[in-house]
């Protein structure tokens, strides 16, 4: 068999984990079974629509790296493949239904539906939806009132007191009673634009999709569509309702639990690979033991047996776990390319700045890559390379239990191991330096951390920061010099106007 599937979202907002994930499972399922990945835009919703979703839906896989074989830019044997541009098709499928008595016309106006809602909600009824009230309406008369130019709508003509079957691959047979199918919805809208369901299978059948995998929240939907596929004496595709993805309160994941939208992960600093990664496991088993996957091998492994029942759980911990894993996979030149926009936005330096400039942040990456989670963190963690930070609070220059003059007398010598730091101009290694602070600290008798931490904050502006020895060695010895001597004169100031010494 010539596996075709498709992804086929309706641009009538942003780009979401739960429809990436239906993506990911199709695009790797093609690729596993050497078949075709088709996008599909499903753009009837008119009121809804709106270009910039369109557009994020193309920048967003464009991001991810997701390819499809036949699609709207793309095209194909099956073009267009864009709904609205496909509306002549639907009209004739639905006048065939009409014709074979599977499908009828309605002239119920929208003030009669919206009474019979309201009398019902009065009454407390537990009927819903359409009462088939224009069901019985004969051929004859069904035609003179629309010839004589009154609106109408067509509807499915679902079969009473039936069952509708059918295998779900996960799932298994499924059997659903025709009584608890939305009673004969419409197909056709009176503009002349279908539902949902009539364009969805009229596609589905017309660009010879053989399996549809999508979420379980459209398993309810599958039985019409079943009845959909007999009227017109075709062949179903096989159906595949893959698990929800929730949160971790058990809700179906959305805006209350964080980032929702593929734009906002983005913004945060969480990279391409490591999204596809971790999207790509939800509610799919590949290898035990093995977390971290390449596209190409999660598109080689995927399989419908690897697919799990049960709803997977999206947890934003683990997503920043694997970000944290792909930054570390990255060069400092890469990671340079990924994060100067924020290094602009946090001015660390301009547009124009000399290429010293640059070269300097991408040497400085190796500082933090290994302590970052987003990318934003870089720059941020990198302000105190590209200028002076602003002093803190004494306290924060004091080790536990030091007092103002102990923290002095700490910095003086912190100053002192900075000068031997750079013997003839030419900065120790980081082990030569440790080795030289540890001697340093037996020598006064205190501990290392004690010794190196005024000298950190003083260069640094922060109690916690990258490597101290690293960062000397990137400042230079007369910048950090410069900064200590700075940090001595505040502290020195302190004291004089009172601050408690002990």
């Amino acid at each position: 068999m010539n596996i075709r599937v498709r992804y086929a979202p309706s641009p009538t907002g942003l780009q979401h984990i739960g429809g990436i994930r239906t993506a990911l499972f199709n695009w790797h399922f093609a690729r596993s079974a050497g078949g075709k990945f088709i996008l599909r835009l499903e753009d009837t919703d008119r009121t809804r629509y709106d270009p910039a979703f369109e557009q994020n839906l193309y920048d967003t896989f464009r991001w991810l790296g997701i390819h499809w074989d036949e699609g709207p830019d793309t095209g194909g044997l099956f073009a267009p493949y864009v709904q609205s541009k496909r509306t002549e098709l639907y009209r004739h499928h639905a006048q065939e239904l009409l014709e074979k008595g599977h499908g009828y016309r309605c002239f119920c106006s929208a003030e009669r539906l919206e009474k019979i809602r309201a009398e019902r909600e009065t009454a407390r009824s537990s009927a819903t939806g359409y009462d088939r009230h224009c069901r019985t309406i004969n051929a004859e008369e069904s035609s003179r009132r629309a010839a004589a130019g009154e609106n109408f709508t067509i509807r499915l003509r679902i079969p009473l007191e039936a069952v509708t079957c059918f295998n779900d691959r996960l799932l298994g047979d499924i059997e659903w009673k025709n009584n608890d199918i939305n009673p004969d919805p419409v197909l056709l809208k009176s503009d002349g634009f279908p539902t949902y369901h009539l364009a969805n299978i009229v596609d589905d059948h017309l660009m010879e999709i053989t399996h549809v995998l999508r979420a379980q929240e459209w398993l309810s939907s599958t039985p019409l569509h079943v009845i959909l596929y007999k009227a017109f004496d075709w062949d179903p595709p096989e159906f595949c309702h893959l698990p929800m993805v929730m949160g971790q309160d058990g809700k179906k994941l959305s805006k209350r639990h964080g980032a929702a939208s593929i734009d906002e992960f983005r913004l945060q600093g969480i990279l391409s690979e490591a999204l596809i990664n971790y999207t790509a496991l939800l509610g799919c088993s590949y290898e035990e033991g093995k977390e971290l996957y390449s596209p190409e091998e999660l598109g080689k492994r995927f399989s419908l047996d690897k697919l799990n029942k049960a709803p997977a759980v999206f947890d934003y911990k683990k997503l920043e776990w694997y970000n944290g894993q792909y930054i570390r996979m990255k060069t400092n030149d890469e990671l340079a390319a990924l994060t100067i926009p924020w290094a602009l936005q946090q001015g660390l330096f301009t547009e124009n700045a000399a290429v010293e400039q640059r070269c300097l942040y991408t040497e400085a990456i190796g500082l933090v890559r290994e302590r970052v989670v987003f990318l934003p963190e870089i720059p941020e963690k990198l302000r105190f390379v590209f200028s002076e930070p602003a002093l803190p609070a004494a306290e924060e220059f004091m080790p536990k239990k030091s007092g103002l003059v102990s923290t002095l007398s700490l910095l003086t010598m912190g100053k002192t191991l900075l000068g031997e730091y750079f013997p003839g101009g030419k900065a120790l290694s980081d082990e030569e330096a440790e080795n030289l602070a540890k001697e340093l600290a037996e020598k006064e008798e205190i501990k290392v951390g004690d010794l190196l931490m005024p000298l950190r904050v003083a260069i640094t502006g922060q109690r916690v920061s990258p490597p101290l020895f690293a960062s000397i060695r990137l400042l230079g010895e007369k910048q950090c010099l410069a900064r200590v001597e700075r940090a001595l004169r505040f502290l020195s100031g302190q004291e004089l106007v009172g601050h408690s010494p002990s």
